[in-house]
């Protein structure tokens, strides 16, 4: 087993528990609508955060050709597979009461998923250029761009509780995650 085969399992396994975990959110979501507040921009972050996490997941395969491993980009990339688990466990309580009130739940972890989501995305810089270093993959057009915008969504969202900003930004964050990737080499990393 290649160092990164072996990487690659434990990724799979932290990335895999986060998709779960939001998964298993919604729908028990839609299993107690009847008795839940359901709150679109959670669940707009909840969508997005699967996206980020199956987007990172796919970017990992650049990894797969490198050949000599350092202990501090092991440890990198397992903290970033952490980070984004920690992102998507924050958005539904492990055990969710059927009249859970997913509103008060989104502004009341808001501190918590947004430092944690912008942690992160700081992460994804040392990454991208350490991808860049090795040879695995240039830096896209529009990265410092693109990372600089989700950053300071992500801030503005961590210091201000104004319930119409967050229902912008829940917009604005996939839609522009999704103009990005449609303007990197991303959709052809297999080939």
């Amino acid at each position: 087993m290649s160092v990164f085969e072996y990487l690659g399992v434990l990724l799979s396994v932290i990335l895999g528990l986060g998709l779960t975990h939001i998964l298993s959110g919604v729908s028990k979501t839609i299993h107690a609508r009847e008795t839940m507040k359901i709150y679109w921009v959670h669940l707009l972050w909840a969508l997005s955060v699967v996206i980020y996490i199956v987007v990172i997941w796919w970017g990992m395969f650049w990894w797969s050709s490198q050949e000599s491993w350092t202990f501090y980009e092991f440890l990198l990339l397992i903290i970033y597979a952490v980070f984004l688990f920690m992102s998507a466990s924050l958005l539904f309580p492990w055990d969710m009461p059927k009249d859970l009130d997913l509103e008060e739940h989104f502004y009341k972890t808001r501190p918590w998923f947004f430092s944690v989501m912008t942690l992160t995305w700081l992460l994804d810089i040392p990454e991208t250029m350490l991808k860049a270093q090795g040879n695995l993959r240039d830096v896209p057009s529009l990265y410092f761009f693109f990372v600089a915008v989700q950053l300071s969504i992500l801030v503005a969202c961590l210091v201000t509780d104004n319930r119409t900003w967050h229902k912008i930004a829940a917009v604005i964050w996939p839609t522009f995650i999704f103009g990005f990737l449609s303007v990197t080499t991303l959709a052809k990393i297999a080939t």
